[in-house]
């Protein structure tokens, strides 16, 4: 959903999303999540506390009034029972009222940086526990299927964005904002990733292939922007959502669009496969991936995990049961 933060935001929240995105390096889509989450708090406050015509649609109360009088006079409990509302009247899931509590942490703690508050009266607002679920990903026959599935007009661009997928585990939005000269002689490929972070990603045979292949027939006559990578049959960056939506044609033409795969299915299974194939260490698989902290990572350790544990219960054996004496 678009925001306008910039337009629609009381002073005191455009201040900290400024900051957020500016000072603290956050990307545009975090910046406007936070102020959706802080919107609806405080749409939440303004119903609670009677400020609001209460005949308006949830949906429809403004939140100009938000001040820092305001925002001082909110307590802990106001936030539970905020979290409470999310759970039993939005019918929010844990991931989502976890996102909510991260923004009203994020927030109430840049106040009492900027010593806008003595106190934080949030300080131990606790976050929901969220499951940790398993990543899917597709395995290496069906990574290879998905490949040679390719084919038309486009072929060599497809099959390279599929192959960097695939090999280097980008996020999509990543793939989307690849420049021609992230492409560097070295065979590196520098990536600009969350909260514009720059990593360099080494490059595989598969991967240097496919990039010399699409480079030879890549539009360069009216291209819009001539800086991008992968160009669009308009001549254009391909955007996030033609990637997506050229990344789902394939996984229909293999039987594998109703399962639940995208383009972030991919990044899992290039981690996935690295880790558990190539052995790579998971502090290594850390940097590959453009995770800030180890613990993002250690899902695929988990992965690993389970599948010993699947395997241990594949056993024809782990059924018998001992014979009756």
């Amino acid at each position: 959903m678009a925001v306008d933060f910039m337009s629609e935001a009381p002073d005191i929240i455009k201040q900290f999303l400024l900051y957020m995105q500016n000072i603290k390096g956050r990307g545009v889509k975090t910046v406007d999540e936070y102020y959706i989450d802080l919107r609806t708090f405080f749409r939440y406050i303004n119903k609670n506390r009677g400020l609001c015509d209460s005949s308006l649609d949830f949906n429809e109360i403004k939140i100009d009034n938000v001040d820092l009088e305001l925002v001082k006079t909110v307590t802990l409990r106001d936030t539970y029972e905020f979290m409470n509302y999310l759970l039993r009247e939005r019918n929010n899931n844990q991931s989502t009222r976890a996102r909510k509590t991260s923004a009203l942490r994020q927030f109430y703690k840049y106040l009492e940086r900027n010593h806008l508050i003595e106190t934080n009266p949030i300080k131990d607002l606790e976050t929901p526990k969220t499951k940790k679920a398993l990543p899917k990903y597709l395995t290496l026959e069906q990574s290879i299927e998905l490949l040679n599935a390719v084919e038309g007009d486009y072929y060599h661009r497809d099959y390279c964005i599929l192959t960097l997928f695939l090999n280097c585990g980008l996020r999509l939005s990543e793939m989307a904002g690849l420049n021609y000269t992230d492409i560097r002689t070295d065979n590196t490929m520098r990536v600009l990733g969350k909260g514009n972070k720059e990593r360099i990603v080494y490059l595989n045979k598969a991967c240097i292939d496919a990039i010399n292949a699409y480079k030879e027939v890549r539009p360069v006559d009216d291209v819009k922007d001539k800086h991008a990578l992968f160009i669009s049959r308009n001549r254009r960056r391909m955007s996030s959502k033609t990637i997506q939506a050229m990344v789902y044609k394939y996984l229909q033409k293999i039987g594998l669009d109703s399962q639940g795969y995208s383009c972030h299915k991919l990044r899992h299974t290039a981690a996935t496969l690295m880790y558990q194939t190539g052995e790579v260490d998971i502090r290594v698989l850390k940097d590959i991936l453009g995770h800030e902290n180890l613990g993002t990572t250690e899902i695929y350790t988990h992965l690993s995990n389970q599948q010993l544990k699947d395997a241990a219960q594949s056993n024809p054996l782990s059924k018998i049961k001992p014979k009756n004496n």
